[in-house]
């Protein structure tokens, strides 16, 4: 039988607004490295942070949840003028959070 895989928790957050532009700027620097800069991957990165800030506030430490929240208001974003969505958003969040705890994002080690 197949093992579950444990849940990682961030460490409570002690300054979200610091977290909040340290994922903006991460964010942004791998939207424009992965495809093309664009204006609008400076509003996507911003609005990324703001959902992550609002979370990390109300005591969110649970990279899922995390994760499932982008998502979920990412999808209210227009991403016409992007090659992005909100399912990459989150992954790219939730990879950029993994290496910053030095979590493979391969394998969870």
């Amino acid at each position: 039988m197949t093992e579950p895989i444990p849940a990682i928790t961030l460490p409570p957050s002690e300054n979200p607004q610091l977290e909040g532009e340290w994922l903006q700027k991460r964010l942004l620097g791998w939207l424009d490295a992965e495809f093309l800069p664009e204006v609008v991957n400076q509003n996507i990165a911003q609005r990324a942070a703001q959902i992550f800030v609002r979370q990390r506030m109300e005591g969110e430490n649970d990279l899922g949840s995390l994760v499932i929240a982008i998502v979920t208001e990412m999808q209210l974003f227009d991403f016409s003028k992007s090659f992005y969505g909100e399912f990459a958003i989150a992954n790219a969040v939730s990879d950029l959070l993994l290496e910053s705890l030095g979590i493979d994002r391969c394998c969870g080690q």
